[in-house]
């Protein structure tokens, strides 16, 4: 189903694209930046970050899911994403449940206060639904 199969991070990295790279690296360090305590691991070929659970995830479309891309650019996406407070609609549903995400084209599409936002309520809502389990 996959084009690609990464053993590491470091690999996932080395195959991007210098355009992707970018905006990848960039969105990494953001994740960083916002959730010191993450740990970043490989899920479907792609970097997933989480604390308790999955928080988000980083795909680059030359990362195929299927046979061909089906978008340009890195998405950035939240596991949790229909928990998100999204007035504005900035996040992408297209009619999935759970997962909401945002494509990027270059750092300068990046709205970096919005994200963060985003990242940090994402983190909220991890803890809260750690709590509810136990």
């Amino acid at each position: 189903m996959q084009n690609v199969k990464f053993q590491s991070v470091a690999e996932f990295l080395a195959f991007l694209p210098p355009d992707e790279l970018e905006v990848v690296e960039f969105l990494r360090q953001l994740i960083y930046d916002c959730i010191p305590d993450v740990s970043e691991k490989l899920a479907y070929n792609v970097p997933y970050f989480k604390r308790h659970k999955n928080i988000c995830f980083i795909w680059p479309a030359s990362v195929l899911w299927g046979k061909q891309k089906t978008y340009e650019g890195v998405r950035m996406g939240f596991t949790s994403g229909h928990l998100l407070t999204d007035e504005t609609g900035y996040l992408n549903m297209d009619g999935r449940k759970f997962v909401g995400w945002r494509d990027f084209t270059s750092i300068e599409a990046i709205d970096v206060e919005l994200l963060q936002a985003f990242i940090y309520e994402a983190v909220v809502i991890d803890e809260e639904l750690t709590r509810k389990r136990k």
